[in-house]
């Protein structure tokens, strides 16, 4: 068995989540989180993918961005990275991004994902409108967000997605102004659970069509 095979079931990655590490570079420590937020988007399997720990992000703890000199190529040839915040700051303190819960990781990192997945459907030159837009309209961010957010609520991330909202706008030791922009230009959690209990139930609809 080779090394690499060894240490992948150390760290609890089955074979079927190795599968998505296809064109992805991943901090080890958050590995398998990144392969199960994956998991949920088949579509981005050979999408290439970097995930980064910085240690500062501005009024972000995660950032989902083109590789800016890729926009010049075939849409099929884009790069993709995402920013994480090595700590995750609260009040009086920080601790290492990696040890908050895992299914907070997950729903960060399938949020994230989400903009790719809108990224993936817009053109060069739409890219360059959305970085404009994100900049200078409030109003922008919100749709985007919204548009990130149903992309994992629609790939089967929405129990995530929940839990990292009220994580985030639970926690009492989070600074108050980014708890207060999270209410303001995100999606929220009753939201998310409107939105699931609609694809449910749409789903079981088509169900008893089919029989």
């Amino acid at each position: 068995m080779l090394a690499s095979d060894i240490n992948a079931q150390k760290s609890g990655i089955t074979p079927e989540l190795a599968d998505f590490k296809t064109r992805k570079i991943i901090p080890s420590v958050i590995e398998k989180n990144v392969l199960t937020a994956l998991s949920f988007y088949p579509e981005l399997k050979n999408t290439c993918i970097r995930f980064c720990f910085k240690q500062k992000i501005r009024s972000s703890v995660m950032q989902a961005q083109p590789v800016f000199r890729t926009l010049l190529k075939p849409r099929q040839d884009r790069q993709y990275r995402i920013n994480i915040s090595a700590m995750f700051k609260l009040t009086h303190t920080a601790i290492p991004i990696h040890h908050i819960p895992d299914a907070i990781m997950i729903g960060w990192i399938g949020h994230e994902l989400g903009h790719i997945m809108d990224y993936e459907c817009r053109s060069n030159f739409g890219m360059v409108k959305f970085g404009v837009g994100y900049v200078f309209s409030a109003e922008y961010i919100k749709k985007v967000e919204r548009i990130a957010d149903w992309y994992a609520v629609t790939h089967g991330l929405g129990k995530y997605l929940v839990e990292t909202k009220r994580f985030i706008l639970d926690h009492a030791e989070l600074p108050q102004v980014y708890k207060d922009k999270i209410a303001r230009l995100y999606v929220s959690p009753e939201e998310i659970v409107e939105q699931v209990k609609k694809l449910e139930e749409e789903k079981l609809e088509r169900q008893k069509k089919a029989l």
